[in-house]
């Protein structure tokens, strides 16, 4: 199985670089450009971008990456006795927990708390202020989980060299 882990590597590096990719563009200057439209106009953009995310072009490398993690995993904790085993693990362990898990836990729920809110509902205001400072915080830690993820996938990558 160590003859995969060289290939689920290079591939889940890919795919970080692809996913964290987009996910750096939003903490670093979509967030801030919804920010400054008014309430309703962020609001709505924001709806569209979270029903537009459901693409294959989008979902099959954000799943794929994650399911590539956790196969990263199991081959590193099936080669401990190799000397990339530790940057594999690491690779694979922080993107499925970084961006696959915060997703789940802390981006989804509040895109589906947004979905729920009418832009021109009288609460949508202090709805939307409250997404933009909790969903960009979330998304910052997806930005940092990918850049170490991929970080560790290149090193291990070097480790196997």
């Amino acid at each position: 199985m160590d003859e995969l882990a060289p290939v689920i590597a290079r591939v889940a590096f890919v795919g970080v670089m692809v996913i964290g990719g987009s996910i750096f563009a939003f903490s670093t200057f979509i967030m801030a450009s919804l920010k400054q439209l008014p309430d309703q106009e962020g609001i709505r953009a924001m709806q569209q971008i979270n029903e537009s995310v459901f693409t294959p072009w989008f979902m099959a490398p954000f799943f794929g990456t994650a399911a590539l993690s956790l196969v990263a995993v199991v081959i590193a904790t099936s080669n401990t006795d190799q000397r990339w085993w530790l940057s594999l693990l690491g690779a694979g362990a922080l993107y499925f927990l970084g961006l696959f898990v915060v997703t789940a836990a802390g981006n989804v729920p509040l895109n589906n708390k947004l979905a729920s809110v009418e832009a021109t509902d009288p609460i949508a205001h202090e709805v939307w202020r409250r997404y933009l400072i909790e969903w960009t915080r979330w998304n910052h830690l997806r930005t940092f989980a990918s850049i170490g993820s991929a970080l560790l996938f290149v090193e291990s990558l070097r480790l196997m060299g």
